[in-house]
């Protein structure tokens, strides 16, 4: 379910069920041409299917974080955190084309990069380790 989806009412009725935040991560520098964003975020919205249609209703995704900066893993850390205190349990971050290598972001609950996945396993079993990554943190 998108942000946008929700209306105050909906939100105290649903937020019980709707446990996991999911914060897309594009990792653009800005150098970037309008076809190359473009591409980006198809990119980003496909990776983003492997979690969003399998387990709608209860994952809740927020607006995406679009561009990388020096303090990216302070960022996305604080981040994290103030999203856990507005009621998250579960907070999950999910880049198709950015990394998290060199990244140290405690708060969040799950990394996923469709990027570094690539260099581990075929395309084709990536829908279904991020699948049970999920499942594995909600099991925590």
């Amino acid at each position: 379910m998108k942000f946008s989806e929700m209306n105050q009412d909906s939100w105290a009725e649903l937020q019980l069920y709707l446990d996991t935040c999911l914060v897309p991560f594009t990792a653009m520098s800005g150098q970037q041409s309008p076809v190359e964003a473009t591409e980006a975020l198809e990119r980003l919205r496909d990776f983003l299917d492997t979690v969003e249609i399998p387990f709608k209703g209860r994952i809740m995704t927020y607006p995406a974080y679009h561009y990388i900066s020096a303090e990216m893993s302070m960022t996305l850390n604080t981040l994290s955190s103030e999203l856990k205190a507005s009621g998250f349990k579960y907070v999950v971050i999910m880049s198709a084309d950015g990394s998290f290598a060199d990244m140290h972001i405690p708060n969040a609950d799950l990394l996923l990069s469709q990027r570094d996945l690539l260099q581990q396993m075929e395309n084709e079993s990536i829908a279904r380790y991020v699948g049970e990554c999920i499942r594995e943190l909600w099991k925590k």
